[in-house]
């Protein structure tokens, strides 16, 4: 065994929510070439061959349940990359249903010691610390049904909120996970170049361009995303957990530090600096 094996899956089962389409699809193929044993659960079809898909309604929680049964274990990577812009399910889609999955498996076993989880975040969620006493309160609710009953109360329904969620349940479960052998990690990407950019390329695509124009990159593609995400959940990554890590080429950087002042704001805002 070389050291570079650390970065491979082979003899491990990867399941990936959310594996249909953009950084999810990417994953799900990078995976399957690191040696892996591949589950996709999505709610659309899954066109990737080579692994076994299973339909998943985020939404609903027999249904999750369903595909946590239908997936058995074990699970050695849970990548967690299914979300929406928009809509009457976003809370579920975003953060609860995944939280539930989460719960299920740990139950059931089917997650176990040595096992890792990824979550694909935003930078919508960066800066969840200054929100981090009703963060806390959302964290503690018991189940699906209360978690969703807690943010439609308080109209924390949208993209902010359920990406704030993520990004707090990500640290606020490394100790406990990792009393239980399991990391847990996320990347907050940049513009990336998905479907559900493209369906929103006015602002998502619009967002940092003139950073991009000047450093002389392009929105990164989906595969540039499955990189860091299948890191974090490699053998490699083995003293990393309750992370967000930033995947944005340095457009947060450059603008909190002010090498690049147009950016300055925004980071600040984003990273609840101001």
């Amino acid at each position: 065994m070389s050291l570079f094996d650390a970065l491979r899956f082979d003899g491990k089962r990867v399941l990936v929510v959310g594996g249909a389409t953009g950084m999810g699809a990417a994953a799900a193929r990078l995976a399957l070439d690191l040696g892996a044993d591949v589950v996709v659960m999505d709610y659309a079809d899954v066109e990737q061959s080579g692994v076994k898909a299973i339909h998943v309604n985020l939404a609903d929680r027999a249904s999750i349940d369903a595909a946590v049964d239908t997936c058995g274990g074990p699970v050695h990577a849970l990548l967690a990359c299914a979300g929406v812009a928009d809509g009457p399910h976003i809370d579920k889609i975003n953060f609860v249903g995944h939280r539930h999955m989460i719960d299920r498996m740990l139950g059931q076993g089917t997650l176990g010691r040595g096992a890792a989880i990824g979550f694909i975040s935003s930078s919508a969620g960066l800066g969840w610390e200054k929100n981090l006493p009703v963060l806390e309160e959302l964290l503690a609710t018991p189940d699906f049904d209360s978690a969703v009953t807690f943010i439609q109360q308080r109209e924390m329904a949208n993209y902010y909120w359920t990406k704030q969620a993520v990004c707090a349940y990500v640290a606020s479960q490394a100790f406990p996970l990792l009393k239980r052998g399991i990391r847990i990690n996320a990347i907050c990407p940049g513009p990336t170049d998905t479907p559900l950019a493209q369906a929103n390329k006015d602002v998502w695509l619009a967002f940092g361009a003139d950073y991009r124009q000047e450093t002389g990159i392009q929105a990164a593609t989906p595969m540039e995303q499955a990189y860091p995400l299948l890191f974090l959940c490699s053998e490699a990554a083995s003293a990393i957990t309750g992370i967000t890590l930033i995947s944005d080429a340095g457009y947060m950087m450059s603008g909190i530090t002010e090498s690049f002042p147009s950016a300055t704001m925004m980071a600040r805002v984003l990273m609840g600096r101001s």
